[in-house]
């Protein structure tokens, strides 16, 4: 079946298709493909495991040489192998924060929620952050109520642009899908999330106009106020594997960063 056509791919048929090939069942238990386990300086100091297998091909993306793009590199590990090495970083170093990276974590739900699980049953006092595209949580309630009783949880919804346009133009993807990723935030409230703490809406600004993105901002305050506030800018990073993806699909963004000048809010 080729998932591709004139107007752009459907996310949610990429995901299914993505999933054969980087998870996988083994006595009852979803596995996942990473690439690897770091530290790094975002939100302050976090431990992060990085996944390969995205549903979407955004084209301005930082990891679409490892994990992105690529099915069929790195090793299968299960929640709580997964789990002990990114805890492992976090605790050693101080940390408060984990999270799962790289790619996008919602396409292995068992895995991720397996994870969370045993991170609730923990006494520790490190919290998750769900870096998401949305779609999956948007398309799903089950899995949204599912996200929503986790204590430990903070839910960062990635919108990519400002509307359909122009999140058609960075991902390739069917336009309609953009109002999907606004439906994550709107479920996730709906089954009790606390907007603005649990669950904030990020998004890449980088190829938006002024008037794009207030017409963007309108949007957040119809679902709820404090998303104006809460709204994570994300600005294009140049790293040169970036710039070659931003040079094959001819995309110029009009508002950057370099990697040696990365501004703090973005941190």
């Amino acid at each position: 079946m080729n998932i591709y056509v004139s107007k752009g791919y459907d996310p949610i048929q990429l995901g299914r298709a993505i999933y054969d090939k980087v998870c996988r069942i083994e006595n009852g238990v979803e596995l996942r493909r990473y690439y690897r386990f770091r530290g790094g300086k975002w939100y302050g100091g976090i431990a992060t495991g990085d996944v390969v297998g995205c549903n979407m091909r955004c084209r301005f993306c930082w990891s679409w040489s490892r994990g992105s793009y690529r099915v069929d590199t790195g090793t299968f590990y299960t929640p709580e192998k997964a789990l002990s090495k990114i805890l492992s970083i976090a605790l050693e170093r101080g940390y408060r924060y984990i999270r799962l990276s790289g790619a996008e974590p919602t396409i292995s739900k068992q895995h991720l929620i397996s994870m969370l699980d045993k991170l609730e049953k923990m006494n520790i006092k490190i919290k998750f952050i769900l870096e998401t595209n949305g779609i999956e949580i948007g398309i799903d309630d089950d899995f949204a109520k599912k996200l929503s009783k986790y204590s430990k949880l903070i839910v960062r919804v990635s919108i990519k642009g400002t509307s359909p346009e122009t999140f058609h133009k960075i991902t390739g993807a069917k336009p309609e899908y953009f109002y999907i990723q606004l439906k994550a935030l709107e479920k996730l409230i709906e089954y009790g999330m606390k907007p603005g703490e649990q669950v904030y809406p990020a998004v890449m600004l980088s190829f938006s106009t002024d008037d794009e993105i207030e017409k963007f901002i309108d949007l957040l305050r119809n679902i709820h106020p404090i998303f104006e506030e809460a709204l994570d800018p994300e600005y294009v990073i140049l790293y040169p594997h970036v710039v070659k993806l931003l040079q094959k699909y001819n995309l110029k963004p009009i508002k950057a960063v370099t990697p040696d000048n990365i501004p703090s809010f973005m941190i």
